[in-house]
């Protein structure tokens, strides 16, 4: 236990041999339960979970939420029996198997699923690469613990050392794709939303639909929609990240695209459910019309443009047109200002 709170750690892992078991064997002895979930992997990863789960119950650990009852290996729930084989828990580990690969996504689902049937009071997600710092877990569940958030999340661009060793190609994918999490999860202070290495409250997980989370590399930026709807507070941690030999399996050239068809798509869930459906706030509307008008602006400005080239009549001016251009765009400024109002508090950011 960690401060009198339960802990458990959700370990995705998909062809991780060489990497899972250390990972493992140097978990912190707070934690009460470690995830650890084959994707279907097809090198060892499988065997090496096992083994080092077997070696990690061999050590003394110190009391660890002994309310906890060991789960089943025919599954705690009929979700996760669709989903997976859950083994016997070997020590603090449960081994689990994806029936099929699910991707990163898919395996924090299905963690998130086994944390919620142990009744896990926090529960952070660790990548299996050796990328994260495990010493730097107490800094996740601290704000969990004191009341201060209800998620917690690493950040590598507050600082910048940090920023500094992070590859030129990620810091700029990283910092086009913290702006549209901005716009569609409306944590406007949230950076580095990518970032696997995460803690969230048990309150947190049983308000979201858990079932519901996108199972692709974009499920950290649809679980940060997903919080704010049900107004829960998010705090960035100040975190640094360890880049060794691992290789990344993102293809950019899908995953861009997906991820952002992804986030325009909750942008749009987000303004319904959070301010057509549960309250009412005329910010939806300015963000709505905003971005029609500035459409039709920006297409007279283009059709502006064409007809000069081949000399026939436009049905709408270029100026006309550049006029709506600037009223959509200021009204969408107006939109992105409320936004930020209305979520402030549910942020904050911790060095």
């Amino acid at each position: 236990m960690y401060r009198e709170k339960t802990v458990g750690v959700v370990l995705p892992a998909y062809n991780e041999e060489g990497f899972v078991g250390d990972v493992i064997r140097d978990m912190p002895e707070y934690v009460d339960r470690i995830y650890a979930i084959d994707d279907q992997s097809t090198d060892d990863t499988w065997s090496e979970i096992r083994a080092a789960a077997r070696e990690d119950g061999g050590r003394t650990h110190r009391p660890k939420g002994e309310d906890i009852e060991p789960m089943m290996a025919d599954g705690g729930t009929t979700a996760l029996e669709n989903r997976a084989f859950v083994d016997d828990a070997i020590g603090r580990v449960v081994p689990i198997q994806h029936w099929h690969n699910r991707g990163a996504g898919g395996a924090i689902k299905t963690g998130y699923l086994a944390a919620l049937e142990d009744d896990i009071d926090a529960t952070v997600t660790v990548d299996a690469d050796g990328q994260m710092d495990l010493g730097q877990m107490s800094r996740l569940l601290d704000p969990l613990v004191e009341g201060q958030a209800d998620y917690a999340k690493g950040n590598r661009l507050l600082s910048k050392e940090y920023r500094a060793a992070m590859p030129r190609f990620r810091f700029v994918g990283n910092a086009i794709l913290s702006f549209l999490t901005k716009i569609a999860a409306g944590y406007w202070k949230t950076m580095d939303p990518q970032n696997g290495y995460t803690a969230i409250s048990n309150e947190a997980l049983e308000a979201i639909a858990v079932e519901d989370l996108y199972e692709y590399y974009g499920y950290c930026n649809d679980l940060l929609v997903k919080l704010n709807v049900h107004g829960m507070r998010v705090a960035d941690v100040t975190m640094p990240a360890v880049y060794g030999n691992e290789e990344s399996s993102i293809q950019y050239s899908t995953y861009i695209p997906k991820v952002s068809l992804m986030l325009l798509q909750n942008f749009l869930w987000r303004l319904k459910a959070k301010y057509l459906v549960l309250d009412f706030h005329p910010l939806a509307l300015f963000y709505l019309v905003g971005a029609g008008t500035a459409a039709t602006g920006l297409l007279g400005v283009g059709l502006t443009l064409l007809t000069a080239l081949v000399a026939v009549g436009s049905p709408l001016s270029g100026s006309t047109g550049l006029l709506l251009l600037v009223a959509g765009v200021t009204l969408l400024l107006f939109a992105m200002v409320f936004d930020m109002a209305e979520s402030e508090h549910l942020e904050t950011q911790i060095q």
